[in-house]
């Protein structure tokens, strides 16, 4: 029974390394880039209506 539990936890600490790694090179947009994604997105709605 406890190697069940060893097992389990173990296997979730891989998986999170591995996510980790797979995720590592993926970068977030900063603040600043955000911010003016979201005005050039309302610009483009408020240019949609008459």
């Amino acid at each position: 029974m406890i190697w069940l539990a060893l097992l389990i936890v173990f296997g979730i600490v891989i998986g999170n390394i591995m996510l980790i790694k797979h995720t590592a090179h993926i970068k977030m947009p900063s603040l600043k880039q955000r911010h003016l994604d979201h005005i050039e997105k309302q610009k483009g709605e408020s240019d949609d209506q008459p």
